[in-house]
């Protein structure tokens, strides 16, 4: 149970640092080097999808 609480909420963080990163990357979060980088709007999307596989197995893994 534990363990499955520590997946959930690292993916959930990655998850969350990869949509700043993507926002910023896109222009939507203004005011930092990130701002309208093609860079960090690739490197946010794949956070993204990361930290949401690690929810994923998390939650999959206290199913069992």
């Amino acid at each position: 149970m534990r363990l499955r609480l520590v997946t959930v909420t690292v993916g959930a963080i990655i998850s969350l640092i990869g949509l700043v990163w993507l926002l910023q990357g896109i222009g939507v979060l203004p005011g930092s080097l990130m701002s309208g980088s093609e860079f960090w709007a690739i490197a946010g999307a794949f956070a993204v999808l990361v930290g949401l596989l690690i929810v994923g197995a998390g939650i999959a893994r206290g199913k069992r």
